[in-house]
């Protein structure tokens, strides 16, 4: 018999098949699926724009790759794309289970460290700035260097602002629960975890699902959601439970559900930029205070305001987020035309 290396090596998938090439990374545990090749040009003035091309035109690319057998419910990737201002390095495209995100705070940190490391952009020591054109608008990421590698990232989103606290909605099954309402590069429900019954721990998870999904459903239903300048922003993108610490070294912790009912491993980046602009409305932190908010799975970020400024008719914040991110792994994926699922399915 062959030895398996050098038959795997020989095997070619037939031309007719597709091929997408892939680097995978997570940042605090979230995946990020990046990728480098095989996915059509996109074309626009606006990342906004590429992104409804994408979702009109090539969303089976998406599900191929987010959903199983080749993915999972909980995957997330994301497309790199020419820049379209004349301050970026690149553009990037956000894809989860359930479409295409506005901004994802961990994408920002791995796909940095990736495009670092992989050499699309060139390492300076002791600290390398990238700027990525998001559907949000500009972010600019800051890479620690050291011995050549990308130790940590911290980046400066977009303006971050409150929109309502302490509001009320009725939620079937679980009564009127109280939440804030903030954006963070999207926009969430903030809710303490004790008010609508659960804990931000794995045991809990099923329920995390259940209740996440139907807090943003409710309050969807009871309010419209409308950013100052983008209309393609207008969605609540998820429920985020908040509840104490476990490690000793972090403040808070945070659970997000986003999509259709993904659980973010991560403490969701966008999720803690929309946290500075509520811990700081409330005057509980201060301009450059930093803040430790764990994951589900205990990893942490930290966040702080680095100023404030104005966005529209809102006293807004330009957060920092900071984590880690690890490459973990090349692949090629391929999509027989034969193949009845082909383009994915998704089980929740």
């Amino acid at each position: 018999m062959d030895n398996i290396k050098d038959a795997s090596d020989r095997w070619k998938a037939p031309d007719n098949w597709t091929r997408i090439t892939t680097i995978d990374a997570h940042t605090a545990g979230e995946p990020l699926r990046i990728i480098v090749e095989g996915y059509p040009e996109l074309s626009g003035d606006t990342i906004l724009t590429r992104r409804r091309q994408a979702l009109e035109n090539y969303d089976r690319f998406r599900t191929a790759l987010m959903w199983e057998p080749r993915g999972h419910a909980d995957m997330y990737g994301c497309l790199i794309t020419p820049p379209v201002s004349d301050e970026a390095d690149f553009g990037v495209l956000f894809l989860h289970n359930e479409g295409y995100s506005s901004m994802c705070g961990h994408g920002i940190i791995a796909v940095t460290k990736v495009a670092l490391e992989i050499g699309l952009l060139p390492i300076k020591s002791p600290e390398t700035t990238v700027r990525i054109d998001t559907p949000s608008g500009l972010v600019t990421a800051y890479a620690r260097i050291e011995d050549g590698q990308v130790e940590s990232v911290y980046f400066h989103n977009v303006p971050s602002f409150v929109v309502a606290l302490d509001e009320t909605v009725e939620v079937p099954g679980l009564g009127p629960i109280r939440y804030d309402l903030a954006f963070g590069g999207a926009f969430y429900a903030y809710v303490q975890a004790k008010d609508a019954g659960v804990e931000c721990t794995p045991e809990d998870y099923p329920n995390l699902i259940e209740r996440g999904m139907l807090i943003k459903r409710a309050v969807m239903a009871n309010r419209e959601i409308e950013h100052t300048f983008e209309k393609d922003l207008n969605f609540l993108y998820g429920t985020i439970f908040i509840g104490p610490p476990k490690g000793e070294k972090a403040d808070s912790r945070n659970v997000c559900v986003f999509a259709e009912g993904e659980v973010d491993r991560s403490p969701t980046g966008t999720g803690v930029s929309g946290r500075m602009a509520l811990q700081y409305a409330r005057g509980e932190i201060k301009v450059g205070e930093p803040m430790v908010i764990e994951s589900i799975i205990d990893s942490c970020f930290t966040g702080r305001v680095v100023r404030e400024v104005e966005f529209g008719s809102y006293r807004a914040i330009i957060p920092e987020v900071e984590g880690q991110a690890y490459i973990t792994g090349r692949h090629e994926f391929v999509v027989d035309p034969a193949d009845p699922l082909a383009d994915g399915f998704i089980l929740r």
